[in-house]
């Protein structure tokens, strides 16, 4: 702490190597902060936004020095989560790109460099897992078995209780536009769902009540019942038996498949990294390895076939992609 200097001004802006930004995600709010800080920076200071999910190019649009500019995406609690995601777009120098991981080595990260785009690689892949998860609790799984099962599954955090962590607000404001983004790919669940919890309050952990309800200086966790009967509202029947087994697949499955077309993409640079992103920054189960190596153990063409029934049961969500398609056709492996 004794290196931090606290201040209310730009003074001493003009000395900075590198600013890092953490406000609102807004666009519009990261284009005013991003001009107006470059009045006060030297022109090699490095501008780095912490964003989970807006495109590291569109808030470089802003910035008379795109070269410069960079995403930090670090995750919550910052202090715990060890993963530092690094987002460059086809502006970024090489230069920015060094002095990014170089502070985050500093500050004792697990780093990945992804390419831009839309929820660059975390926050994409966990979308369609968290938009599977509402379409569970829509068909009746209650989020006490829907976290029970995932923390079977080897996930550190249940999964109704990951989206009460990362917050009702911006798992819906995520959702839809990642919806519009990547379409039916992140469909499956009725976004309805986190905006009635919005509008009643329900916005996770910080307000003391979402999926479940938080008593301060109590263990113990209730289901929220103001949540049980917006689910009960945008209920749907269950296409097959939710059981635990069931339920995990249908999430993990969107999971890796996600991460296998962020590999197909070009987001990750190869399967590593996404094994290294999916494990230090989203708690995918440590001992599975990461979702490549647990395609590689599963089995590709088993995934598939699974996904092909979960089409026919649920749509096109499942379909899925080319990559993993291939894999599976030839009998290799990511990680050889």
């Amino acid at each position: 702490m004794s290196n931090v200097d606290a201040t209310l001004t730009y003074d001493g802006f003009k000395d900075c190597d590198m600013v890092i930004e953490a406000v609102f995600e807004d666009i519009k709010i990261k284009h005013a902060v991003i001009q107006e800080v470059e009045k006060h920076i030297p022109e090699h200071c490095i501008f780095a936004s912490n964003t989970s999910a807006l495109p590291i190019t569109e808030i470089a649009k802003a910035s008379k020095r795109p070269e410069n500019v960079i995403g930090m995406h670090y995750f919550s609690p910052v202090d715990k989560m060890p993963l530092l995601e690094i987002i460059a777009t086809d502006k970024t120098s090489a230069e920015a790109k060094a002095a990014a991981v170089a502070v985050g080595l500093k500050q004792g990260k697990t780093i990945i460099v992804v390419k831009d785009g839309p929820g660059f690689y975390t926050t994409r892949i966990l979308a369609p897992t968290l938009a599977e998860a509402i379409r569970c609790l829509q068909e009746g799984v209650g989020p006490k078995s829907l976290d029970k099962i995932t923390k079977d599954f080897g996930f550190p955090v249940g999964t109704a209780t990951l989206i009460d962590e990362v917050g009702v607000d911006v798992a819906a404001h995520v959702a839809e536009d990642l919806g519009k983004a990547f379409g039916v790919r992140h469909a499956g669940a009725d976004v309805g769902v986190l905006k009635d919890m919005v509008s009643a309050g329900l916005l996770g952990r910080k307000a003391n009540k979402g999926c479940f309800v938080y008593t301060p200086g109590a263990k113990d966790r209730v289901e929220n019942e103001e949540a049980l009967k917006i689910f009960k509202q945008y209920s749907v029947a269950p296409k097959a038996e939710n059981t635990p087994e069931h339920v995990a697949m249908r999430l993990v499955s969107r999971f890796t498949n996600e991460a296998v077309m962020c590999l197909q993409d070009g987001i990750l640079a190869n399967a590593a990294d996404g094994d290294v992103g999916a494990v230090f920054g989203l708690g995918f189960p440590p001992f599975l390895g990461g979702p490549f190596r647990f395609v590689d153990h599963y089995g590709a063409d088993k995934l598939v076939d699974l996904m092909h029934r979960n089409r026919d049961m649920y749509g096109d969500q499942f379909l899925p992609c080319q990559l993993l398609l291939d894999v599976a056709k030839s009998g290799d492996k990511f990680h050889k």
